[in-house]
């Protein structure tokens, strides 16, 4: 073969290797409105499909080489069903119209049910419609954490000490994180029943996280600072009294600040560091058992399940639901049926359920007050919001298991209370104050979690093959410092919002 030849095989090679994986992205929305259209469906395959995210966007990997006749097939609930040809897909906006359904089609295919039959039926149909059995599940499964700090005030009234004044305590303050957010993202398997008692076993296939190190806080040069102060002003037999309001502590000072029990010290710093390294190599078997557990926990904690909070199937009495609207998806037609409570309960929404089986293929939801919320002397805790999406699918069990599901919390904690720390001395006669510092405080916190999860495959399984599964070890996620959108290249997962894509720690600036 002369050099020619070598040459032009090669070039073949590489134009085929770089056809034979090809992703596609792009951003479903509305004709009319031009709003971005979530939670729509992008299927390539009856293995290979996505949902949109909740502004609009999808990724897809195809990992064979595209013919002539490929295409993505794009459905969502209450629009006309479109197929773009692979071979012409070109990354623009994707445009869906809204589709009017003819009652007619509906009424063929099922009787004019009242909406208590079709609570009833949706009822009676739950354990025949939704696959409890062995599956592995082909997943995606993505955690974020957002934390805001609305309130960070500390006014000092009282100070015996020049040194710890305002202005320390301000500069300490600053240099507290007002926001702050970290994100994990896994592609894996898992194995078993879905059933949320049974135990499971997850192949991770790639994992990375998001985190700011440098928002973590470091005190070492304050404790420094505070030490100095303390050595200065503080008795070596002294005792602090720590009170808040009613309540109040008392708290030993600590013998190293002035350089005793120094071999003692040094023995609990040995302590600390055999616990830490044990910890350390914990960690990379934690992380997998933790993740399986949060995945398994996530994709059973629905309607499903009579013991959930999402109780508006179980405990339909206690809502009011009404038959809004048909729609067509995936080959079915759809009652569209809007609910709210009736008095005490937490959410509403809107289900759609399949007029054929009367399965509910997908919920919307959104608490409609406070889940629960506490305030005593100063110290409150409000779980302010819980919403979501569930998606489910037919598998190749014609049975049907969550496709995807997506869910964000809020919680709010604050505390204001006046603080006064006072230094006693154990052997001053009279009265033993020797100190005072007395001050408000006032914080309050924000903390969302968002969590994610999409199934692109279910498949069957047995008892004997799940029980003879061994579970591949799995170190520990990769550290990103940025969003780098060439680490899921190649890899169908759910495309990030826009605080992932500019998530960004100031160490790599």
């Amino acid at each position: 073969m002369n050099i020619k030849s070598i040459l032009i095989a090669i070039s073949l090679l590489l134009v085929s290797q770089s056809y034979g994986q090809q992703t596609y992205s792009s951003t479903l929305l509305d004709a009319k409105t031009k709003q971005v259209i979530p939670f729509a469906t992008i299927q390539f395959n009856a293995k290979t499909g996505v949902i949109s995210n909740d502004n609009g966007e999808f990724n897809i990997t195809i990992t064979r080489q595209i013919k002539a006749t490929d295409s993505l097939h794009i459905s969502c609930l209450g629009y006309e069903e479109k197929r773009i040809a692979l071979l012409n897909f070109n990354n623009d906006k994707i445009y869906l119209e809204s589709k009017t359904v003819d009652l007619s089609e509906v009424l063929v295919t099922n009787k004019n049910y009242t909406i208590d039959e079709i609570l009833d039926n949706i009822k009676e149909n739950l354990e025949v419609n939704y696959d409890f059995n062995y599956n592995k599940r082909k997943l995606f499964y993505r955690t974020s954490y957002y934390n805001e700090m609305d309130e960070y005030d500390v006014n000092l009234e009282v100070s015996t000490i020049p040194e710890f004044n305002q202005q320390l305590i301000d500069s300490l303050l600053q240099i507290i994180p007002k926001t702050n957010s970290h994100h994990t993202e896994i592609l894996g398997e898992i194995f078993g029943k879905i059933d949320p008692q049974s135990p499971q076993k997850l192949n991770i296939l790639k994992a990375c996280r998001l985190y700011d190190k440098s928002k973590d806080i470091n005190m070492d040069n304050y404790e420094k600072r505070f030490n100095t102060i303390f050595k200065k002003y503080v008795k070596r037999d002294s005792y602090f009294k720590i009170k808040s309001g009613w309540f109040s502590v008392k708290e030993d000072i600590d013998p190293s600040l002035f350089g005793e029990n120094q071999e003692e010290d040094q023995q609990a710093s040995e302590v600390l560091l055999a616990e830490q390294k044990r910890k350390d190599s914990m960690q990379k078997i934690g992380f997998l058992h933790w993740r399986k557990m949060q995945i398994h926990n996530f994709e059973n904690n629905n309607f499903i399940d009579e013991d959930n909070d999402l109780n508006f199937i179980h405990k339909s009495r206690r809502y009011e639901f009404e038959i809004a609207d048909y729609a067509y998806i995936n080959d079915m037609f759809v009652y569209v049926i809007p609910f709210k409570p009736k008095r005490s309960e937490d959410f509403s929404g809107t289900i759609y359920v399949n007029t054929e089986d009367f399965a509910v293929v997908r919920v919307d939801y959104k608490n409609v007050k406070p889940l629960s919320k506490f305030s005593l002397l100063g110290i409150s805790m409000r779980k302010y919001l819980k919403k979501g999406t569930i998606i489910f699918q037919k598998n190749e069990n014609e049975k049907y298991s969550l496709k995807y599901r997506d869910e964000t919390l809020g919680e709010q904690v604050g505390i204001k209370r006046p603080i006064k720390i006072v230094e006693k001395n154990k052997h001053v006669k009279g009265r033993r104050k020797q100190n005072e510092l007395k001050g408000d405080i006032h914080f309050v916190v924000r903390n969302i979690e968002k969590t994610e999860l999409i199934v692109f495959e279910t498949d069957a399984i047995t008892e004997s093959d799940f029980k003879t599964l061994t579970q591949t070890a799995f170190t520990e996620p990769t550290q990103l410092n940025q969003y780098d959108p060439e680490f899921w290249k190649g890899y169908n997962i759910i495309e990030p919002n826009k605080a992932i894509k500019e998530f960004k720690t100031l160490e790599s600036e």
